[in-house]
């Protein structure tokens, strides 16, 4: 079997996280068109919610069809193509959605504007497809999880920055009474986006990335002959369901915080998107963090490096605040919640399975505390609850695929297919919360950490069968 490198590829691993940018800029401004929209086109509440319904279901529709187009070819489409080929076509696919932004202005369309966002998010999803795995490879399998965990921190950055540039763009110049001036300021930001997608695919199709990486071309662990579906292994099975409820219990605690916030706490709306805000970069917070052993081996450097870069993300969080002229006061006090992400990243001692099992149980102890309290106290536990997800994406995704061989594309396509839970456990917390209330319909995110726990202890057996360890800090993980 070939080796892979001892060490990360920066050379390689730099360019493919500019995609990893491009997903968070992009899903954290679709906020910023919901109201725009809702206002444009006079649309009710629900109907202004078919942005997010658009983009994220292009997710699973992307994945439909790379599976179908395999299928019809008799051969994986990625394998056939190439990784790079893969990102490069995914980065087309999505300019070629922005380009439908122009039209839409122009006619006053809603529906165009929705095949516009469904056409980005239809790239973005072919582009996970291929990059997750891909960052994964590139370098050894025992930082795998960390190099995605990084990827994920890049991605937070984007949805950090991502609403302030887009509105700026938006309504630099724009006045309120001017609806039809708002809807035309959409053509411009999306069309220069679509000329940044373009670029990007031209670097990555001439950069050094590895069209076809040995560590998912092979077949891992002590298997001799690589199965005929990805879904005859238990690991990527069971992490479908583990991607599905993460995703779910992510979003859902979001979205329902605004709900619960101003019916149970007399908040009024415009001081809740502070709290909202340090949700999301909970999630960068956590996964600087959880990058750390990627970046050296020395260990001294490491424990130095858990400290300084989850108060540095904390830090963009404050400053982009601050920008906004938000009262920063209320937040000082999360440094000290921070102190707990740190001491369960060492514990952790960078194995994705522990980790996964750490942070879902503490996810479980946040969400508790935020059920069985009131006022801040049970506002910070529930906001925490972006620092315990923050890593259990790479965690879920490094050990669904590992072992899976020539059969990782197609693994990592079911993967993002789902996504969708996201909206659906969303929808069910909601439901839940309409036939209780809203503090108890966080019983549904329980269930989905505890799921995690379960899924964390079940496939660390699953791949020690296969042979792989990620206890063993050796290139390959077996």
């Amino acid at each position: 079997m070939t080796s892979e490198n001892l060490k990360t590829n920066w050379g390689q691993f730099i360019p493919l996280v500019i995609v990893f940018f491009f997903w968070g800029f992009v899903a954290a401004s679709n906020d910023i068109l919901i109201p725009v929209f809702k206002k444009a086109f006079d649309l009710t509440q629900g109907q202004s919610q078919l942005v997010s319904l658009a983009f994220y279901i292009a997710y699973t529709v992307g994945s439909l069809i790379y599976m179908g187009i395999s299928v019809a070819i008799k051969q994986d489409l990625i394998n056939k193509i190439g990784y790079k080929n893969g990102l490069a076509l995914g980065l087309t696919i999505s300019a070629l959605g922005t380009l439908l932004f122009y039209p839409a202005a122009n006619m006053h369309s809603f529906p165009l504007m929705l095949s516009g966002l469904f056409t980005v998010a239809l790239g973005f999803s072919l582009q996970q497809t291929v990059a997750n795995p891909l960052a994964i490879a590139l370098g050894p399998i025992t930082t795998g999880s960390q190099r995605l965990t990084l990827a994920g921190g890049i991605n937070n950055l984007g949805t950090t920055i991502g609403p302030l540039i887009v509105s700026f763009a938006i309504f630099g110049s724009a006045t309120s009474t001017k609806t039809t001036m708002s809807i035309e300021s959409v053509k411009i930001p999306y069309l220069v986006l679509g000329l940044a997608f373009l670029l990007v695919a031209v670097l990555l199709k001439f950069s050094s990335l590895p069209d076809r990486p040995n560590a998912v071309v092979e077949v891992e662990g002590d298997t001799n002959v690589a199965k005929s579906s990805a879904l005859k292994y238990p690991q990527l099975v069971l992490g479908m369901i583990a991607i599905f409820v993460y995703v779910g219990v992510e979003v859902s605690t979001a979205s329902n915080l605004p709900a619960y916030m101003e019916k149970d706490l007399g908040f009024i709306t415009k001081n809740i998107a502070p709290y909202i805000s340090l949700y999301w970069a909970s999630l960068m917070i956590g996964r600087w963090t959880g990058a750390v052993e990627a970046f050296t081996e020395d260990m001294t450097l490491q424990k130095v490096l858990r400290f300084i870069a989850p108060y540095l993300a904390f830090g963009v969080f404050l400053m982009v605040n601050a920008i906004a002229k938000h009262d920063l006061t209320p937040f000082y006090v999360y440094a000290l919640i921070i102190l707990v992400l740190i001491a369960a990243d060492m514990a952790s001692k960078g194995n994705p399975a522990r980790m996964l099992a750490i942070f879902s149980l503490l996810g479980i102890v946040a969400l508790l505390t935020g059920m069985l309290t009131n006022g801040m106290v049970s506002v910070y536990a529930f906001t925490s609850v972006g620092l315990f997800c923050s890593t259990l994406w790479p965690c879920i995704f490094t050990l669904a695929i590992s072992g899976l061989g020539k059969n990782t594309s197609q693994g990592s396509s079911f993967l993002i297919m789902m996504i969708m839970g996201g909206g659906i456990i969303s929808w069910f917390q909601g439901f839940v919360a309409d036939s209780t209330n809203i503090h108890f319909s966080y019983i549904v995110g329980v269930f989905c950490f505890a799921y995690l726990a379960f899924y964390a202890w079940r496939v660390s057996a699953i791949l020690k069968s296969q042979g792989i360890d990620f206890d063993k800090k050796v290139s390959g993980g077996h």
